[in-house]
C-alpha cells in the first residue's frame, strides 16, 4: 500500500510545487514507484515536468467529478532511467471551478480520496501539491493523505501562517482524517549568509523540534531555472546543490517511512 503525502501551505511562493516534483523524481530514482498529483489549478507542477498542459483533455478535475478514472489520465515521465516509476497525474484551470461544483456533491471533502483509492496500492509514494490556501481542494487532499509535508520559506513572516494550518490539520483529524500525522517540516530557500534566514530555521527547530527535517533547500539557480526547461533538476543538473538536496530529502522519507538507506550516488 503506498503512502499518500500531501505538499501543503496556504503561503504562496514557499516551494510547494519544487518539493512535490523533485522529492518525487529522486525517489523514482531510487527506483520507488512514485506518482504525483497535481491539485493546484495553476497547473505548474504539471507543466514543471514538460507536460503541455494546454494539450490535455483530461485532467484531476475530470476524475474528482467522477467524469474519468484517474488511472485512464496518468502521464508517465521519461527519461529510460524514470520510466515506469514516476508518474503524473496533470490538472488544468478548470480546477478553480471546481471548488463551486463539489459544493453540490455529497462527501465532498472525500472526492480525492474516492479518485486515488484504486491505484494506492500501485506506488509506493503518492504526493500531492496543494494549492496555496486551505479551500476545499486543500481539505481533500489532507482527507486522502497519510501524511503532509510543509514547505516553510526562510523568511520574516514564515511562521506566522503555520499556526493556521495546524489547525486546520487539527480539525481535519477531529472530523474527517484521524490518522492524518505531519510528515515533517521543510525549510526552503535558505540563504546561509542572509542572518533572517537562520532565526526562522532555528525558531522552526524549536518549535516544532524532530518533525523538522535535517535536509535543507538551498537557494540554487539551477533549481530555480529547472522548470522552465519543464524538467525535474535531476533532468536538469544531477551535479547541482538543488538536486543533491532534493536526493538527501529523499533519504529522509524513505527512512522515515522505514525503508532501506541509499548512496547519494544512485543517479547520475
Amino acid at each position: 500500500m503506498g503512502k499518500v503525502i500531501c505538499v501543503a501551505n496556504q503561503k504562496g511562493g514557499v516551494g510547494k510545487t519544487t518539493t512535490v516534483i523533485n522529492l518525487a523524481a529522486s525517489l523514482a530514482a531510487a527506483q520507488k514507484k512514485t506518482l504525483f498529483i497535481d491539485f493546484d489549478p495553476q497547473a505548474n507542477a504539471t507543466s514543471g515536468v514538460g507536460i503541455n498542459k494546454d494539450e490535455i483533455k483530461k485532467t484531476i478535475y475530470d476524475a474528482i467529478i467522477g467524469e474519468v478514472n484517474i488511472r485512464d489520465i496518468t502521464i508517465d515521465i521519461e527519461p529510460e532511467f524514470l520510466k515506469g516509476y514516476l508518474t503524473v497525474v496533470p490538472a488544468s484551470p478548470d480546477l478553480t471551478g471546481a471548488e463551486i461544483e463539489l459544493i453540490h456533491f455529497e462527501n465532498r471533502e472525500q472526492k480525492l480520496k474516492e479518485a486515488i483509492s484504486d491505484i494506492i496500492s500501485e506506488y509506493d509514494y503518492i504526493f500531492i501539491d496543494c494549492p496555496p490556501s486551505l479551500s476545499l481542494l486543500t481539505v481533500n487532499a489532507l482527507t486522502a493523505a497519510d501524511s503532509v509535508l510543509v514547505p516553510v520559506q526562510c523568511e520574516y513572516y514564515a511562521l506566522e501562517g503555520l499556526g493556521q494550518l495546524k489547525r486546520t490539520i487539527s480539525l481535519i483529524r477531529q472530523r474527517i482524517n484521524p490518522e492524518l500525522k505531519v510528515e515533517g517540516y521543510l525549510l526552503t530557500m535558505f540563504d546561509s549568509r542572509n542572518k533572517i534566514c537562520h532565526v526562522v530555521a532555528n525558531e522552526l527547530k524549536t518549535y516544532f523540534s524532530e518533525e523538522v527535517f535535517e535536509t535543507i533547500i538551498y537557494r540554487n539557480v539551477r533549481l530555480a531555472e529547472s522548470p522552465s526547461h519543464g524538467k525535474p533538476i535531476l533532468l536538469y543538473d544531477v551535479k547541482s546543490i538543488g538536486a543533491q538536496t532534493y536526493i538527501s530529502l529523499a533519504q529522509e522519507i524513505i527512512a522515515r517511512n522505514g525503508g532501506d538507506a541509499i548512496e547519494k550516488s544512485y543517479v547520475g
